[in-house]
């Protein structure tokens, strides 16, 4: 074979080479994607279940003097239950203010119209001008204007599991304890402020409105021991609120008294393969009725 063919069939052999490799590196970036992408952004996710539940548990605060070790134990102890009682829950520990509002929006994106919404928040909770602010753990509070800004508003939250679009709306509120930031504030008040509630919405406060909580040194606070508790029952959800309520207060004789706050139209029982009744049944319950 003369020089300049041994040449042409040496360019051709390289040509199929690089070919054959481009395709091959093309079919392996194809199968290296992922199976699923991190299910945060916006757009609402396949369901396979109405029950949907996003719980918080706050403990470490870096700019807050104490820490409240019970609250990411109370919120793993909640969801755990959740999760065995059929809810798709998003569970987020010691959440900044970018993970709370993205978490909430992550939850709104998937809710259907017959969907039935529980949101858990224990942590810190700053009352200012009227108005609830759960507080996230990067929260940097020098005074009220700050809890404005840097809080999440209890009021917006609430309205956003409404115009969600959500049949049944479920909160557990455990932040009634004291200031933490109080002696930065010319004035400041204990508490949280009264709950304003939409249709079909149901809330559990640790505390009545200006009422504190002390944070014991047990495993989990007195509220969530109390409903986990309920929860094993095969009671409606509102029945299993007030049974809470009136468990916490008897455990700790009168001191704390949780607050619920109802205006569901329809009785909800969430564990009906324990009593046999329906998941829920629609005006059975008094429109505006509060607890």
């Amino acid at each position: 074979m003369t020089v300049p063919r041994i040449l042409v069939a040496i360019a051709v052999l390289l040509g199929l080479l690089s070919a054959g490799v481009g395709k091959a590196m093309r079919l392996e970036k194809l199968h290296s994607r992922p199976m699923s992408a991190p299910n945060w952004s916006g757009e609402p996710a396949p369901l396979d279940t109405n029950r949907l539940a996003l719980v918080i548990g706050n403990s470490n605060y870096p700019d807050a003097d104490s820490p409240l070790p019970q609250m990411t134990r109370d919120a793993e102890g909640l969801a755990n239950a959740l999760r065995k009682d059929s809810f798709l829950v998003d569970a987020v520990d010691n959440a900044t203010r970018s993970d709370m509002t993205r978490a909430i929006d992550h939850l709104t994106a998937r809710v259907q119209s017959n969907s039935i919404v529980l949101v858990y928040f224990g942590g810190y909770g700053v009352r200012s001008d009227g108005q609830n602010y759960l507080i996230p753990v990067d929260a940097k509070i020098w005074n009220e204007e700050d809890v404005r800004r840097e809080g999440v508003s209890i009021d917006r939250l609430l309205s956003k599991l409404k115009t969600s679009g959500a049949r049944v709306r479920l909160v557990v509120i455990e932040a009634s304890r004291r200031n933490p930031y109080e002696r930065r504030f010319r004035t400041y008040s204990h508490g949280l402020a009264p709950m304003q509630t939409s249709e079909n919405t149901l809330i559990l406060s640790s505390a009545a409105p200006g009422q504190v909580v002390e944070d014991s040194d047990e495993p989990h606070s007195q509220l969530i021991t109390a409903l986990l508790t309920q929860m094993n029952s095969s009671k409606g959800i509102e029945e299993v609120f007030k049974s809470t309520g009136n468990a916490v207060a008897a455990a700790t004789q009168g001191q704390q008294i949780p607050a619920v706050s109802s205006t569901l139209t329809e009785n909800v029982n969430l564990w009906p393969a324990r009593s046999g009744a329906p998941v829920s049944s629609v005006g059975s319950a008094a429109s505006g009725r509060r607890g």
